[in-house]
């Protein structure tokens, strides 16, 4: 395929004004390679500098005592337990494998049997109790309230009524 020589003077300067576009970008990439690598540096510099003093101190006034405190009452709290707890836990758990072992002595085991053959029985009570008592007390009282109440907002008092007064010049519309 032919080309005529106007088309190969065209692509040629498209292929020249390419390649200069080509190196110009290049040269724009680098540059802008350079500003960022500078501007990498002065934020390690700020860092050090201003960020990093300022989050120490901050850390140092503000979170710091809030962690000793905590590390303090955790350590406190562990003392306590260990004190106070552990024995108290101990001391159950000794109780309840203690009456285990009674429970298995030959000995409180007849004395179970000779209750359990004379068939104690304790008595249950039906009836209503003293709470029940105190229900009915507390509904009776709530329905009495409900009722005053009731009735205080629907009597006839006279005093509470306050009589309209003639409006100035309604008379001398009457009279005429």
């Amino acid at each position: 395929m032919g080309l005529t020589r106007k088309r190969r003077k065209e692509l040629n300067r498209l292929r020249a004004s390419a390649e200069e576009l080509w190196s110009r970008q290049q040269e724009v990439l680098d540059r802008a390679n350079n500003v960022a690598r500078e501007a990498g540096r002065q934020v390690g510099y700020l860092t050090r500098e201003e960020v990093a003093p300022r989050v120490q101190s901050s850390y140092s006034q503000y979170v710091q005592p809030g962690v000793d405190g905590a590390r303090s009452f955790a350590h406190d709290t562990g003392k306590n337990i260990e004190q106070t707890v552990l024995p108290a836990v101990g001391t159950a758990l000794g109780a309840v494998l203690t009456i285990g072992d009674i429970a298995k002595d030959r000995r409180v085991k007849a004395a179970i049997d000779r209750l359990n053959r004379g068939k104690i029985t304790v008595p249950v009570n039906t009836g209503p109790g003293v709470g029940t008592y105190l229900a009915v007390a507390a509904g009776v009282i709530a329905a009495a309230g409900i009722a005053y109440a009731v009735w205080q907002t629907f009597r006839a008092d006279d005093e509470l009524w306050i009589a309209d007064e003639p409006l100035p010049g309604a008379d001398s519309a009457a009279n005429d």
